[in-house]
This record gives structure tokens, sequence and C-alpha cells, in this order.
């Protein structure tokens, strides 16, 4: 990333943290019948080690003139922290009460082993899957079965471990909300 255009902002984990930020975006009203209302973008970011602390800057490509809405997801050994915020120009504002959830890994002693998870996406509520130990997203495989004439998705997921699950959604009062979970993978 040599040369990175528009607005950044930079947080520091401690250590044995690991945080991604996703921005939300809303789509155009023209589009919403074909796509979903929400989708989320996972920020670039850039490391820097200071000492056993990880400065992470993120960098956000367009500034909207309402402000960025961002989704922050912080990942410990056991639980994930979730907080939301906006990027408004120069200044990001966070949620004062963050969410922490809780999950639990099981042992597994075979850890390349993997088990391919079959499912009927549906595109207007996207999902992500995230693997807490790396905070890597897992993306689904997608291919069209002509037998059931459906578009449907494969992912490498491993055994005996959990993944954290999100979506966004859009409540009552018409503001979004996460909806977050972690799934244990079994044989």
């Amino acid at each position: 990333m040599d040369s990175i255009q528009g607005k950044h902002f930079s947080i520091t984990d401690p250590e044995g943290v690991n945080t991604v930020i996703y921005q939300l975006n809303r789509t155009e009203k023209e589009f919403l019948k074909d796509y979903p209302k929400y989708t989320v973008e996972r920020l670039e970011h850039t490391d820097e080690l200071i000492g056993n602390l990880s400065r992470k800057t993120f960098y956000v490509s367009e500034q909207k003139k309402e402000g960025n809405q961002i989704v922050i997801l912080s990942f410990a050994k056991d639980k994930v922290v979730i907080n939301n915020g906006i990027l408004e120009e120069d200044k990001v504002r966070i949620s004062k009460k963050p969410m922490p959830f809780k999950f639990d890994t099981i042992y597994s002693e075979s850890s390349n082993v993997y088990k391919e998870v079959n499912y009927t996406p549906n595109l207007k509520r996207p999902i992500s899957i995230i693997d807490p130990e790396t905070t890597e997203e897992i993306k689904p495989t997608l291919y069209f079965d002509e037998q059931t004439n459906e578009v449907k998705g494969k992912c490498k997921l491993k055994p005996h471990k959990s993944y954290f699950v999100f979506e966004i959604r859009e409540d009552s009062n018409n503001k979004f909300s996460l909806l977050g979970g972690s799934p244990t993978i079994t044989d």
C-alpha cells in the first residue's frame, strides 16, 4: 500500500487483541430491489508495532457527507468486543457501551482438517464469517445448482473450531444492528 487516498484514523491494540473494522454502506434506493439494504466493506489497514502494542491505521477511501458508519470488532483469546462508531470529518466517535461476546473454541489435535459446509445464501442478507484466531474472513464459493435451480455456496471450515458470524439488519427505528453468533462446526 504505497499511497492510499482518503481519510484515515488509528487505534492501538493491547497485546492479545486484534481489531478489524468494517464500513457500513447503505444501498441506494434504486438498487434495493436487487441488493441488500446494507453491505459491509472491510477497511484496509497498516500495522506498526510499538513494544507489545500494535498500532493500526485504517483507511476510508471516500468520506460521506453524513459520516461513515463503522463496525469495530476487537478479537481477544475467547471473546470479541463489538462496537460501532462514525467517522465525521476529522473525528471518530465510538459508542460508549461496547458489546462483549464470549465464544468457546473446542480443542482439536488435527489442525489442518477442513469440512465443506453447504448453505444456500440469501444474497439480500449478506453474512460475514471470521476466524477469530486470525481475524481473516472466510469467503464462500458460490455455484449454481442446476438440480434445484438455486445459487448455493460452500465454505471450508475446520471442525471443532468456533467462527464469528455476523450480519447487519435494520431495526424498527430504521437504525442498523449487528447480529452476531458463534457456530461450532462438528464432524
